[in-house]
């Protein structure tokens, strides 16, 4: 099913990718995802970097996780130099405003803090070489599952319709200073209220769609707010399209999808992929907090994951299409407008080494939390605390700030080893589909 191709084919397919106009990342770029505990998580960002690797690769790309846990705005901005500059980074989002809003009712001075210390964020961004910046919204807390004092006070108002409307007004905030300072936006609460609405309605108001905490989502939460800042980066969704004539015996695909041999006695074709379509975790029918769970209550394949198979040239109302393990069969007009796989096909030829990128990237992003959170934010309170301890020593303090930085510049080379293991994890997947006309 897979082939292990040797690094320079790998660059040759990743070579004859299309540019997307509209995207905001560019070849070389280097993306750092902020945000606090939810960040932290490591699972929106880790949905983001496994879909800029495989899904829409940009040439060169470098995604890195700066969360950091019980962080609001404030927080950041005192760490950006220390932390997120050494990097590099010419793309930033961010994700603030839950500890923000203080997990009570709007009130005009935590509108103003947020404002101001997402105001200091950006302007110190800008000034570290940072070009563009999106401003992320927070999300939303669990109708069911977030619980505060005041619910002990009163049952009859829980606190998560207190607390919603005062995360919508930090989103509101966010976005109103996105169109005022030229910065992109992302939209995570709006999306996140409604699939979670829809989602419940469906499975239950106990459904878990913000964890158990109410505050920190679940993998189901997670796909959303990936979705949010994916949309925002310009990604467009467009993976890859296979186009079979059955009755020329002929079939074409779009840049990352090579076609080997044609069986026409079979309708079988034989397909090279460099380009996956994003593979989900857990059962689209089933209530287990899986990413899965979620993916019918909102257009993630849609908007994001097109994975489309066109068949010309049928004979008969209907075929049977095999791909992978599994088989499905579909109207014959529907084939000839196209239909989605990776939407019809969750558990498909990509699966496996989908799943093999990710667990590369999850490691690469724990590895990151824990250079920025031991090393680097240690670096500039070194030099602070030495010199105070020992004043009039300033060799003994650049011996250890230059040492310090030895150590720093070894971490960030190790970050980058394991972000290239991840990367070279994404080699092209051989696979077939198979049309079988039906009458």
């Amino acid at each position: 099913m897979k082939s292990i191709l040797p690094i320079s084919s790998l660059l040759l397919f990743a070579a004859v990718l299309p540019v997307q106009a509209d995207l905001v990342l560019k070849p070389n770029d280097v993306l750092a995802i902020c945000g606090d505990s939810i960040t932290e998580q490591k699972q929106y960002t880790v949905v983001m970097e496994d879909y800029l690797l495989m899904c829409q690769p940009v040439e060169g790309l470098r995604v890195a996780q700066f969360g950091w846990g019980g962080e609001q705005a404030s927080g950041f901005q005192a760490r950006i130099t220390s932390d997120v500059l050494p990097f590099k980074p010419t793309v930033v989002t961010t994700c603030y405003g839950m500890n923000d809003g203080h997990y009570t009712a709007m009130a005009p001075a935590t509108g103003d803090a947020y404002r101001q210390n997402l105001e200091s964020a950006v302007k110190q961004l800008k000034a570290g070489g940072v070009r563009d910046i999106v401003l992320g919204s927070p999300g939303c807390v669990d109708t069911y599952a977030f619980r505060r004092p005041a619910d002990l006070k009163d049952p009859v108002t829980p606190m998560a319709t207190i607390y919603n409307p005062t995360l919508d007004a930090l989103r509101g905030i966010a976005q109103d200073m996105a169109q005022k300072d030229g910065l992109l936006f992302a939209d995570v609460h709006t999306p996140m209220m409604d699939v979670m609405a829809k989602a419940k309605a469906a499975y239950g108001a106990h459904y878990i769609f913000a964890g158990g905490d109410g505050v920190h989502p679940g993998p189901n939460g997670h796909l959303v707010m990936a979705y949010a800042f994916l949309k925002a980066l310009g990604c467009d969704g467009a993976i890859g399209t296979i186009t079979v004539d059955l009755s020329a015996g002929q079939a074409t695909g779009t840049p990352g999808q090579e076609m080997g041999s044609f069986d026409k006695g079979t309708g079988t074709v034989a397909v090279k992929s460099s380009r996956y379509p994003f593979c989900f975790q857990g059962d689209p029918t089933k209530a287990d907090g899986q990413n899965a769970s979620v993916v019918n209550f909102f257009p993630f394949n849609d908007d994001l994951n097109r994975y489309m198979l066109v068949v010309k040239g049928l004979k008969g109302s209907k075929a049977k299409v095999t791909w992978g393990k599994s088989s499905k069969e579909f109207a014959a007009a529907d084939l000839a407008k196209g239909i989605n796989l990776a939407a019809e096909f969750m558990d498909n030829p990509f699966h496996d080494q989908f799943m093999k990128v990710d667990a590369a990237v999850q490691a690469q992003q724990a590895d990151e939390t824990l250079l920025v959170k031991s090393f680097l934010h240690g670096i500039p309170q070194l030099a602070t605390t030495v010199t105070a301890i020992a004043p009039g020593q300033a060799d003994t303090v650049q011996t250890l700030t230059e040492g310090m930085q030895k150590i720093a510049a070894g971490g960030l080379k190790h970050d980058q080893d394991l972000f290239d293991a991840a990367h070279a994890l994404v080699v092209p997947v051989e696979h077939t589909i198979q049309i079988v006309p039906e009458s």
